[in-house]
């Protein structure tokens, strides 16, 4: 039996102590905020998007950083076996749109508390409020922790680490991690904001503040080279642009960031062709050809987008639709078919869902999670540099890193 310290108390921590628990070993949390799963609380809006109950293979498809090292940890304890994890701990859960898994009740408390439920029958001890401020090694053996108010060290003989990123920081996760790894040998990937929203530079995102788009198609390029591209909803705001769209953009264009400025282009009619939608204008034109080109978009456009695109298309807001010309028109559509803009960067951890970038997993067991540096020192969730789209997946890869890491101990 080993004496497992878990440094970290949020969906990977706790995983990592049930499936180290259920193997008979004795374990502790060490949590420094006054409650286990602060950013658990908060995702999916509250309602905790479990995971995706999509086929193993799109597990892998929506992983953008290191699928392949996921494969063991995968198919250890996949999103059906983690479903049924949840069904046996007394969690009712259902299926949404996109294949997303949330608690039947909508609320991401009752997760935690099945959790915590379990945590206490196996009697993991936690220690709450209490910050860990070293990892202690020798020989390349872990032997300990320190603790940082007491300055004292508390011995044991395995060691998770399941800090999270640096992503909502106010929910404790500000990179221990990383230092802790960084201390010990351990390489660290570039750290970015991902799953977050896009700066842009157009001053007119600030007019379209508040409006949601639902059935367009995003595109984003790097000056030719087209990085992103998928259709759904997003949404303007005060800085740029937002929503499941961009969310998901976001973290195929990082790299290309760091490099200089991308272009995004949205359509708002991915549905019809140019000719098609050439084709609607010149009708609806038709039907009112007296009226000013300002008063005619309604049944084409939501009406916060209609002044942005008018000044957008350079066609003079009073002119009568009769006297547009087919130039004019063609390029209207060009317009609607292609709304570019810029993008100059992404916000701030504050916003963003997850970290990308992390303890490099070319120094980690991907069978076991544990460091090819040290012995005894496992590490899980997103601490590693492993990171996915919306819609459950970075959440399955916390549950299948933890419960990998928990279960090799010997």
């Amino acid at each position: 039996m080993s004496k497992v310290c878990v440094i970290g108390g949020g969906a990977a921590g706790m995983m990592a102590a049930i499936a180290a628990a259920r193997n008979g070993h004795h374990v502790t949390i060490f949590e420094k905020n006054e409650k286990l799963g602060k950013k658990l609380f908060i995702t999916g809006k509250g309602r905790c998007n479990l995971t995706n109950a999509c086929e193993i293979e799109q597990l892998f498809a929506s992983t953008i950083s290191n699928p392949k090292f996921l494969y063991s940890a995968f198919y250890g304890f996949d999103n059906m076996q983690l479903m049924e994890f949840f069904r046996e701990l007394g969690l009712k859960i259902k299926v949404e749109r996109g294949d997303r898994v949330f608690p039947m009740s909508d609320k991401s408390s009752d997760v935690i508390r099945v959790l915590e439920e379990e945590l206490k029958r196996l009697n993991v001890d936690i220690k709450y409020r209490t910050e860990v401020e070293e990892v202690i090694v020798s020989d390349n053996i872990v032997e300990g922790i320190r603790i940082k108010e007491q300055k004292k060290d508390i011995y044991f003989n395995r060691i998770i680490i399941a800090t999270g990123g640096l992503s909502y920081p106010a929910t404790g996760s500000t990179g221990d991690g990383y230092q802790f790894a960084r201390a010990l040998g351990h390489t660290i990937t570039k750290l970015s904001p991902a799953l977050v929203p896009f700066q842009i530079r157009e001053s007119y995102v600030k007019e379209l503040q508040g409006l949601s788009l639902k059935n367009v198609q995003v595109t984003i390029r790097a000056g030719k080279k087209e990085i992103f591209k998928d259709f759904g909803e997003m949404l303007f705001t005060h800085f740029g642009v937002s929503g499941p769209l961009i969310l998901s953009g976001s973290s195929y264009s990082i790299p290309y960031l760091k490099k200089g400025e991308l272009t995004l282009s949205i359509d708002l009619k991915p549905a019809l062709s140019v000719e098609q939608l050439d084709n609607r204008l010149l009708r609806e034109f038709s039907e009112v050809q007296n009226k000013q080109f300002k008063n005619v978009l309604d049944k084409l456009l939501p009406k916060k987008l209609i002044p942005v695109m008018i000044k957008i298309s350079g066609i003079n807001m009073d002119k009568k639709v009769n006297l547009i010309t087919k130039e004019e028109r063609k390029h209207f559509t060009d317009c609607l078919k292609n709304m570019e803009m810029h993008i100059e960067d992404v916000r701030g951890y504050n916003e963003a869902i997850i970290t990308q970038g992390g303890v490099t997993v070319k120094e980690i067991n991907p069978s076991t999670m544990e460091s090819q540096l040290v012995q005894g020192l496992y590490f899980a969730g997103e601490v590693l540099d492993l990171d996915a789209l919306t819609g459950g997946f970075n959440l399955q890869i916390a549950w299948s890193t933890a419960y990998a890491a928990g279960n090799a101990i010997q």
